[in-house]
Parts: C-alpha cells; structure tokens; sequence
C-alpha cells in the first residue's frame, strides 16, 4: 500500500459537518473554535476515513469520477471496493468496522503523511455467504513532523460467495 499525502482544508471540513448534519461551531465557526481550549477549527471524528479520497490505489475513484485507478496487467482486482472487472468480486466485499483514535485533533491546514499496513486476519462460517474472511487494514495518518495524528482501523470482510436474496 502506497503513501500519499492528504491536505486537510476547512471548506472540507465544512462539507463534512454539513454532510452529517453536525452543527456544532467547532467544526466552521473560527471565532467561535477560536474560543474554545481547542483553539481554531477542527474536523468531525469520522473526518479522517476522507483521507481515502486522496489514495490513488482507492478502489471507489472511479465510482465518484475521480480518475479511475489503474489496475496493472495481471493484478488481480476482484474482492476489491468498486471493482469492476467482473467477477462479482464487490458483491462480496463488506465493510465490517472502522475505529479511529485521535492522538491529536485533525485540524485545518494540515497536510498529513498516510500510509497503510495489514493488521490482523480471521475467519468465520457465516450462515448465508459461506465462510467469511476478516482483515484489518491499520492506517496512520502522520503531519509534517511525522507525528501520530490519526490511528484509522478498518474491517474488511469477504464472503466466500454472493449471498442471495
């Protein structure tokens, strides 16, 4: 998994908040943020899992007609979040979980390190697809400095087969 960079702005920020209804000042309000101990705008928890958009191996760019990512010959790209060489690969994929830990707000202006790593992997017989393959993905979101800003962990589940009606 390759690094990329991730530049946090507000009026992302704002579309965010807004996107999940959020009202809270802290999230648009600089005077207000300002005022607070946290001292200017930050981002809402969730934030973070934006940073995907700006992966260029992500598999929903091409869904959000961002330039589609570029499946090398012979890779296989089955299994993978908006697939779409056939196979039935996505019908398959669920997302299970996201956690995130916050070692510091994610606010404004930065521009942040991502990189990802395999975490731990498990498997499960399901009732209807199968037997089901966990696997974590544990993304570290660093700033300028190299500090810890962001833990991001997710749950990505594979069925063995598409479950049906």
């Amino acid at each position: 998994m390759a690094d990329f960079e991730f530049p946090v702005d507000r009026t992302a920020i704002l579309n965010f908040a807004a996107a999940l209804g959020e009202t809270n000042p802290i999230y648009w309000d600089e005077e207000h943020a300002k005022a607070t101990p946290l001292g200017g705008v930050i981002a809402p928890p969730t934030f973070a899992v934006a940073s995907a958009l700006w992966n260029p191996e992500a598999g929903l760019r091409g869904i959000r007609q961002i330039p589609a990512r570029q499946v090398p010959p012979g890779e296989a790209d089955a299994g993978r979040a908006g697939s779409r060489s056939g196979g039935g690969g996505s019908a398959r994929l669920l997302h299970g979980e996201q956690r995130f830990e916050y070692h510091q707000p994610l606010r404004a202006g930065m521009r942040l390190r991502v990189s990802s790593r395999p975490g731990r992997s498990w498997e499960k017989e399901g009732k209807r697809g199968g037997k089901l393959r966990f696997r974590e993905t544990i993304t570290e979101l660093r700033d300028e400095e190299g500090v810890l800003v962001v833990t991001a962990t997710s749950v990505g589940i594979v069925t063995e087969k598409a479950v049906e009606g």
